[in-house]
């Protein structure tokens, strides 16, 4: 299994954006999670998000809070997603980034969770509510562990802070579409052109658009955007 950045590399040789599916691990169950994530490597998926199940998922709205809720229900645990990985990724073409809040981490440890990340198997690595200032803590020991640490641009990020994290961000940029949480959205902002015109200008990057994308046409516009 490739790296992010290779993955994302391979995709620029060929002139193609990156499909980044996401799925909350353990819902309905872990083993239709299993089969969903071979599905999706099969059918064209570049990379794929697995959702860490929280109970606090700030950044999450409702349709992932509740398959975080269900996840959480049946007993899902950090150590059942990464049996999960651990499982899977052997027969993957397309690298797990995990997505997951900042306090399990802390919880398990720093090093500790990066560990049994990387030996999971998982490549990527994305925590919406880290802040900026405190990306150095993981960003450091991530590297150590060949995890990639994707950071977030949000809509209201001010241009000293986008060039920052373009700077420190690994794998990709994570350009938050959408003031808000997760869920679909019927149009895209207008912003989101201006951002990606912004980020062009600090970083040859690869940067992935998320929160909102639900539609073939939204995902063709933001390609479109230079995205």
């Amino acid at each position: 299994m490739a790296s992010v950045s290779e993955c994302f590399e391979r995709l620029r040789d060929q002139g193609r954006c990156a499909l980044i599916p996401f799925l909350t691990a353990g819902d309905p169950d872990l083993e239709t999670t299993a089969q969903a994530l071979q599905i999706l490597d099969r059918s064209g998926a570049d990379l794929i998000e697995l959702g860490v199940p929280y109970s606090d998922p700030l950044a999450d709205g409702p349709v992932i809070q509740a398959a975080a809720t269900r996840s959480l229900s049946n007993g899902t645990r950090l150590e059942d997603v990464l049996q999960l990985v651990k499982q899977v990724s052997p027969n993957l073409r397309s690298p797990i980034i995990l997505f997951t809040y900042y306090n399990p981490i802390l919880n398990r440890g720093i090093e500790s969770f990066l560990k049994d990340i990387s030996e999971a198997g998982a490549k990527g690595l994305v925590v919406p509510d880290l802040p900026l200032e405190e990306a150095e803590t993981l960003l450091r020991p991530a590297k150590e562990y060949g995890i990639e640490l994707t950071l977030l641009v949000a809509p209201t990020s001010p241009s000293n802070r986008i060039a920052a994290i373009a700077q420190q961000s690994q794998g990709f940029i994570y350009l938050v579409s959408t003031t808000g949480v997760t869920g679909m959205r019927s149009q895209m902002e207008s912003r989101v052109k201006d951002l990606i015109a912004e980020l062009r200008q600090v970083t040859d990057k690869a940067i992935g658009v998320g929160f909102g994308i639900s539609q073939p046409e939204q995902a063709r516009q933001v390609m479109n955007w230079g995205s």
